[in-house]
C-alpha cells in the first residue's frame, strides 16, 4: 500500500489540509484513492460583522488534482469554526470538477472529507468559505480641537480583536455595520458534535449519508459579502441596510491578539460647543456637550460613521501639546446626522440658581366650607452664570415646572427665554472670557381652581 507523510501545519491551528494516515488505516476502502493535499493561502478575506460573533472567512489554495476522484480532508480542531458552513468552489476549469458532497466520518472529531471528481490533473485554484466565531471589532475615534476650539481634527481607527483559535496571516480585513438575525450561535455550532446532530450519535435521516455543505440559514448573509470587490484602499460601500468598511492592504492576526487599524483621517471640521445647566439631568453642575455633523458641510458625509468611543483633546500650543477634554459613547452616526457629545463635568464654568422671593396670592375659596380651593405660588429667582475661561463660552439654561399652568416675567438684560414644551423654558447665554452674568425671573405658578382661569 502506497505510504503517505504528514504535511507540515499551514497555521498555528489552523486549517489544516493533511494527509490522515491513521484515518486511512482505519479505513482500507480509502486507500484505493489519493487524497488531495494543500499548500499554504494564497491569500484569505475576513468580512466581521460588528453586531453578532459572525465572521466569513473566504481563503484562496491552489489544489494539486489528479484525474478521477479525489479525497480531501479538512479538520476544524480547537477553533469556533462552524463545520456545517464548509463550502469549495472551483475558481477555474469549473465544468471538469464537480464537488460531490462533505461528509463526516463517524467516530471522528473535528474531520469532514469532501469527495472532488476531477477530470483534469493539475493544480486548480479553489476558493474555501466558511462562518466562524470568535473573531471580533469595535470603533473608537481621536477628536483635536483647535487652540479656539472651533473646528477638529477626527481620526478614526478600528481595533480586531482575534479569538477563533486559528492564525490569519496576511488577511484582507471587511468590516460590516449593521444588525443580522442568527437562528443560532457559530460558537454552539462550532463546538456541536457530532456536526448535524445531538451527542451520541448522528440523527438517522443523516447517519452514513453525505450532508449539506452549507446551511440555508446562513446563504443570506453569505450573498451580502459574497460579490463584492476587492480593494487595496480604504473602501466604502452601501448594502441595502449594511454598510461594508474595507481596510487598505493585509493585516496578520494570530489567535489571542487583537490590532489597531486606521480607518479614516478629515481635518478642519466645524463644531459647537455649548455648556448646558438642568438640574433635573445633571444636578447642581455644568456639563460640556461637543456638536457637530456628518454631512459635507462639516467636511464628513462620506459614509456612516460606526458607533465607538470618541475621546476628545484640545491643541494647547504651536508645538501641538494636548490637554484631554473629554469623552462619550456614541452611536452609529448615518450621513446627515447631528452628533453631540457629552464630555462631562465643566468646572471653569458656574450656574447659580438662588430662590431669593417666595410667597402665595390670589386664593379662591369653595362656596360651601370656605375653604381654599385655589391659589398661586409667586417665586422669584436669581441666576447667576460665570465663565472663568480665556474662551468665550455659550450656556444653556433649563427650567423645568411642575406643570403647564404658569407665567414667567424676567428681569435684567440677559434673561430672555425660549418656551421648549408647556413645562420647561430655556435660557441661552453667551459669555467673553472670564466674565460673569446675572438675571432674575418671576415664575407665577397657578394651582387648584387657579388653573381654570
Amino acid at each position: 500500500m502506497k505510504r503517505y507523510s504528514l504535511p507540515h501545519k499551514f497555521s498555528s491551528r489552523g486549517l489544516l489540509f493533511l494527509l490522515f494516515f491513521t484515518f486511512i488505516l482505519n479505513f482500507p476502502v480509502l486507500a484505493k484513492v489519493d487524497l488531495v493535499t494543500l499548500p499554504a493561502r494564497d491569500k484569505v478575506q475576513l468580512t466581521i460583522y460588528n453586531s453578532a460573533d459572525l465572521t466569513l472567512v473566504r481563503e484562496n489554495r491552489s489544489l494539486t488534482m489528479r484525474k478521477g476522484e479525489n479525497k480531501l480532508q479538512f479538520s476544524w480542531a480547537n477553533t469556533l469554526i462552524d463545520p456545517t458552513s464548509l463550502e469549495i468552489l472551483p475558481l477555474s476549469q469549473a465544468d471538469k470538477i464537480d464537488v460531490f458532497d462533505l461528509t463526516y466520518p463517524p467516530g471522528i472529531r473535528d474531520l469532514g472529507l469532501w469527495h472532488i471528481n476531477s477530470q483534469v490533473s493539475g493544480k486548480v485554484p479553489v476558493e474555501i468559505t466558511f462562518f466562524t466565531s470568535g473573531i471580533s471589532w469595535r470603533a473608537y475615534y481621536l477628536g483635536t480641537l483647535t487652540r479656539d476650539e472651533k473646528k477638529m481634527k477626527l481620526e478614526g481607527y478600528v481595533r480586531v480583536m482575534n479569538n477563533s483559535g486559528e492564525d490569519y496571516a496576511n488577511a484582507q480585513i471587511r468590516l460590516i455595520v449593521g444588525k443580522i438575525h442568527l437562528l443560532d450561535e457559530i460558537a454552539k455550532l462550532a463546538r456541536r458534535y457530532p456536526p448535524y446532530g445531538k451527542p451520541g450519535g448522528y440523527p438517522p435521516l443523516l447517519a452514513g449519508r453525505p450532508v449539506e455543505r452549507f446551511q440555508r440559514k446562513f446563504k443570506k448573509a453569505a450573498r451580502v459579502v459574497a460579490n463584492l470587490e476587492e480593494a487595496r484602499r480604504i473602501k466604502k460601500e452601501g448594502l441595502s441596510e449594511y454598510f461594508l468598511y474595507t481596510i487598505e492592504g493585509t493585516e496578520t492576526i494570530p489567535t489571542g491578539w487583537s490590532k489597531r487599524l486606521p480607518s479614516f483621517k478629515q481635518e478642519d471640521i466645524p463644531v459647537v460647543n455649548l455648556y448646558k445647566y438642568e438640574e433635573e439631568r445633571f444636578g447642581n453642575q455644568v456639563v460640556r456637550f461637543l456638536s457637530f455633523k456628518n454631512d459635507k458641510e462639516h467636511n464628513l458625509g462620506k459614509e456612516p460613521l460606526p458607533g465607538g468611543l470618541i475621546k476628545v483633546f484640545r491643541r494647547l500650543d504651536k508645538e501641538a501639546h494636548l490637554s484631554y477634554i473629554g469623552q462619550d459613547n456614541s452611536k452609529y452616526i448615518p450621513i446627515d446626522e447631528d452628533v453631540e457629545l457629552n464630555l462631562g463635568r465643566a468646572r471653569d464654568v458656574e450656574v447659580e440658581p438662588k430662590l431669593i422671593e417666595y410667597k402665595t396670592s390670589n386664593y379662591r375659596f369653595n362656596a360651601p366650607g370656605r375653604n381654599i380651593s385655589g391659589w398661586d405660588e409667586e417665586k422669584t429667582y436669581q441666576v447667576k452664570v460665570s465663565n472663568y475661561r480665556s474662551l468665550p463660552v455659550k450656556v444653556e439654561i433649563k427650567r423645568n415646572f411642575p406643570h403647564q399652568y404658569w407665567k414667567l416675567t424676567e428681569k435684567g438684560a440677559f434673561g430672555k427665554y425660549e418656551k421648549v414644551d408647556l413645562d420647561t423654558v430655556k435660557f441661552t447665554l453667551e459669555l467673553a472670557p472670564n466674565t460673569s452674568k446675572t438675571f432674575t425671573y418671576k415664575l407665577v405658578l397657578h394651582e387648584g381652581d387657579r388653573q381654570q382661569r
